[in-house]
């Protein structure tokens, strides 16, 4: 039998509670209710995840999609070894079978063909079947299915179908207001707290040109890593263009604009 308290995350993600999602996830999880995350890229829909699988104490199976996801990836599959061939879990089946909380995230990158297999385990039936084996799962008490995607992202070949998304509770993130995200900054990267305003305030900069040059702005995250670089002795302005412009832009323009508000914050 599988030791699944080898998923169980020992030390506290930090997340920074914006209005009542952590009560709302609590009744969700012991509900059972399978539960949505949808929100910008690297706005905290996977450290909230974390954070309350953590605060739960569940362990928490987490599969990062992606197009070539096939329904084996996350079911199962018979492999051959020495002794002939032996059935080997997929993380859906790990976690259905075991009670452990299940994080699909991104789960649009995945085939329309290769989600279908959760819906068994999002209504009245909790189960999983496995075709290949014969087998059909009985969801453990414990269990719960968590799915993420950028809608911001989505295209007509890259949505959930509605059969989908009508089986889950959402919650939609955006990015924090200013004063919660400069205290988020601070705290996951180690800098003063007027370093990580001056970093927000460039965030919010790039975000503002979305859809007018930008195809999405400077996520949380990446405000995290010039702070960290600002914390090991890199100059503000070079870690921000490291750090928040580079990744995001080729556009020479695009590129020019957000230096230009790099220089004119840090000249405050």
């Amino acid at each position: 039998m599988m030791d699944i308290t080898q998923f169980i995350i020992q030390d506290e993600p930090f997340y920074q509670p914006q209005l009542d999602e952590v009560d709302l996830y609590e009744t969700a999880y012991h509900a059972r209710l399978p539960v949505m995350v949808k929100g910008p890229t690297g706005c905290g829909k996977s450290r909230f995840i974390e954070h309350m699988a953590w605060k739960l104490g569940k362990p928490i199976i987490s599969v990062a999609c992606n197009e070539d996801m096939t329904a084996s990836d996350l079911v199962g599959r018979y492999l051959l070894d020495a002794n002939g061939t032996r059935w080997l879990d997929g993380p859906l089946t790990t976690a259905a079978r075991y009670g452990a909380i299940c994080y699909l995230d991104e789960i649009v990158e995945a085939r329309q063909d290769t989600t279908v297999v959760i819906h068994p385990l999002t209504d009245h039936r909790r189960t999983l079947p496995l075709d290949k084996k014969g087998e059909l799962i009985e969801a453990h008490p414990d269990f719960q299915l968590v799915i993420s995607y950028n809608p911001g992202y989505q295209s007509l070949m890259k949505d959930l179908k509605q059969s989908t998304k009508q089986r889950f509770v959402a919650f939609e993130f955006e990015y924090p207001d200013q004063d919660v995200e400069a205290k988020i900054v601070s705290k996951e990267s180690k800098v003063e707290q007027n370093i990580a305003e001056k970093l927000v305030k460039v965030g919010h900069v790039a975000r503002k040109l979305k859809g007018h040059g930008l195809d999405e702005g400077i996520s949380t995250r990446l405000l995290v890593y010039a702070g960290t670089l600002i914390g090991k002795g890199i100059d503000p302005r070079s870690a921000c263009r490291m750090a928040l412009v580079r990744p995001i832009t080729d556009d020479a323009d695009i590129r020019n604009t957000l230096d230009h508000a790099i220089d004119s914050v840090f000249d405050q």
